[in-house]
């Protein structure tokens, strides 16, 4: 309704001074209430994060203070953190030690050779298991590359040795072709070759969990836009489907080479003898005879120290590198 002639509207004064701001401690008394209230409310889940926080505080980072008798002498019996103090000693040791530097190199070559041919499989598979259309094909291709996984380290050691004997499989088939059988687990030029193989056979069909899972998060629609624009199966593959999957691809290249001077301990043990030593002994399997069969505790330690220490810089040097190449690392 129109306001009456002659009739004055008040308006009341706006007041232009600013508020007083809250007190400087409210937002940390505020977050911390936040906190509180969501452990209340929460606690049973957080139950759940406490057991393995416990267990790697206690056999992760615990044990990090015994690294400290690489520095000083230990002897069986006395202080459990050294006698004496010897610096670089021990370090000095395998440094000048030709037998350690052999060890060293055939852990790179071991580690990269199973570096540059278990990365990439998973990948091709997952991306081949993406192609199927019968989803019956695919879950009994998926369930045969997924069981060698689930079997005990020993076993396959047991299989590749079965395989690889003189009257084993492989010889039987090289005999039939009219050849003389070889010994290869007496030879050290097949070590590598014959271990790679059986990682290859254990580890590649699991390895393809993440990639597809990885895989239903690219957005179908991209490759609908792809059809149209005329792009065949490849140039989908290409442009679509692994920039998708390439923050997986880097997060877990950068963990495998973080961890490639690690080369399994377990199945080098149980494959290498004396005979091949020349490229079976890694520095895991080294370490096991000074360390524990020897009682070279201190030496040990600090040779665990240095193959510690090129592992995080490896780790550090491909992440900076992924993230300012493809922008994804893991932190």
């Amino acid at each position: 309704m129109a306001q009456a002639a002659g009739t004055v509207v008040t308006v009341p004064p706006i007041d232009d001074a600013p508020s007083s701001p809250p007190p400087r401690d409210e937002p940390r008394r505020r977050a911390r209430t936040t906190w509180r209230q969501a452990l209340r409310k929460d606690w049973r889940l957080y139950t759940f994060v406490a057991v393995p926080l416990v267990w790697f505080l206690l056999f992760k980072y615990v044990p990090m203070v015994g690294n400290v008798i690489a520095f000083r002498r230990f002897r069986p019996g006395g202080n459990p953190l050294g006698d004496e103090w010897v610096g670089f000693y021990y370090f000095d040791m395998f440094i000048h030690n030709q037998q350690f530097w052999q060890v060293f190199w055939n852990t790179v070559i071991l580690g990269g050779l199973t570096l540059l041919v278990t990365f990439p499989l998973p990948i091709v598979l997952a991306l081949m298991l993406n192609e199927l259309r019968s989803r019956k094909f695919k879950k009994a291709v998926q369930t045969i590359s997924y069981l060698p996984h689930f079997m005990s380290i020993v076993i396959v050691a047991g299989l590749v040795l079965q395989l690889t004997s003189v009257n084993g499989t492989v010889n039987q088939i090289v005999t039939a072709f009219g050849h003389d059988p070889i010994a290869f687990m007496q030879e050290p030029g097949w070590f590598r070759t014959i271990y790679v193989s059986s990682e290859v056979w254990q580890t590649v069909g699991w390895g393809t969990i993440l990639y597809l899972a990885a895989l239903t998060t690219v957005d179908d629609q991209l490759y609908e836009a792809a059809r149209i624009d005329g792009a065949n199966r490849w140039q989908q593959t290409w442009h679509i489907t692994l920039p998708g999957i390439r923050p997986t691809m880097m997060v877990l290249l950068i963990l495998n080479i973080g961890s490639f001077m690690a080369v399994g301990f377990e199945k080098v043990l149980l494959l290498q003898n004396p005979l091949i030593y020349t490229t079976a002994d890694v520095i895991s399997t080294y370490l096991y005879r000074v360390g524990i069969q020897s009682a070279q505790f201190s030496y040990a330690t600090a040779i665990g120290l240095f193959e510690a220490i090129i592992g995080l810089a490896l780790v550090l040097s491909a992440n900076y590198a992924s993230r300012r190449l493809v922008g994804a690392s893991l932190w």
